[in-house]
């Protein structure tokens, strides 16, 4: 792990330890997608390319 994956994982701690309730009810919506894609909420947060190469699912709907 790089000084900037380190600087980014504390950024994502102390986001969470200084989280609302309401907040903190977002970020684990949000761990619990990336954890339905096969991905580490940390690792994505950390290593936003994984955002870019993660393709969009459309709805069946449209």
């Amino acid at each position: 792990m790089n000084a900037e994956e380190r600087r980014r994982l504390q950024r994502l701690d102390d986001l969470v330890q200084d989280s609302t309730r309401e907040n903190l009810e977002k970020i684990q919506e949000a761990d619990r997608h990336t954890q339905m894609e096969g991905m580490p909420f940390y690792d994505v947060y950390v290593d936003s390319a994984s955002l870019i190469n993660t393709p969009i699912k459309k709805s069946a709907r449209y």
